[in-house]
């Protein structure tokens, strides 16, 4: 039986927002998947740009290789919440990463439904 538990991203500290430090790769740990081939942690991701202006977000999504791995998104300024990776699958203990154009301005935020067969 199929069984869903939502659990935070393990980047996180008790569910409040990442600061995402990094501006190259490697990128600030936005969690690290479960591991093994056999489950699935589905991500979704939220992020919030402080800044005064449109900021890169970039994802390195279980990698670092470009463009295989990466997800590029432009975050607008002061606009609360976007979502930026909607329900995406990762497993087998990969790492998703997250950089910014600029360091301290993006805020990553969401949950992970850990999917376990």
């Amino acid at each position: 039986m199929t069984t869903y538990t939502k659990v935070l991203l393990s980047g996180s500290t008790n569910g409040k927002q990442i600061k995402v430090t990094a501006t190259a790769t490697p990128g600030t740990t936005i969690h690290t998947a479960v591991s093994g081939t056999v489950n699935l942690d589905e991500v979704w991701l939220y992020c919030n740009n402080t800044s005064d202006a449109i900021a890169k977000l970039t994802l390195e999504f279980g990698g670092t290789t470009d463009p295989d791995n990466l997800i590029e998104v432009d975050i607008p300024a002061q606009v609360g919440l976007v979502l930026v990776v909607p329900g995406l699958l990762l497993q087998n203990g990969l790492v998703l990463g997250a950089f910014g154009e600029a360091a301290n301005i993006l805020l990553i935020s969401g949950f992970v439904n850990r999917i376990t067969q």
